[in-house]
């Protein structure tokens, strides 16, 4: 079993920086694929990024592409992505995911370790 915690979430104003941490406990997720989910209020959970458990493949959703980064460091068992340039469309809980795939895939059933979820908001 792997037990994800999601941190570094908060109020940021438009043009601000956060970074957002998924550390892992249970198991290593070196061997795992990781994704960053969001969900905003009446809407469905989207893929923001992904990274192979190799990290040497990244995925972006168009909205993020340029300005979130997605990287992982598998000694402190933790992944993380770095949100800059926010915006107010931004707004969400961010979750991290996880499964033991190569490569990263959009859906959400392509997961099967899921966080908790950690608040993100940045007003305008």
């Amino acid at each position: 079993q792997v037990q994800l915690v999601e941190s570094g979430g908060g109020l940021a104003q438009a043009g601000a920086s956060l970074r957002l941490s998924c550390a892992a406990s249970g198991r290593t997720i070196s061997r795992h694929t990781v994704g960053w989910f969001r969900q905003a209020p009446g809407k469905e959970r989207e893929f923001v990024a992904g990274i192979s458990w190799s990290g040497g493949t990244t995925y972006y959703a168009d909205s993020v592409k340029g300005r979130f980064t997605i990287s992982r460091d598998d000694a402190k068992n933790t992944v993380y992505l770095q949100m800059n340039s926010l915006k107010p469309a931004d707004t969400a809980v961010y979750y991290c995911a996880a499964d033991a795939k190569i490569v990263p895939e959009p859906s959400t059933t392509s997961y099967h370790y899921w966080g908790q979820g950690t608040q993100v908001t940045v007003s305008s």
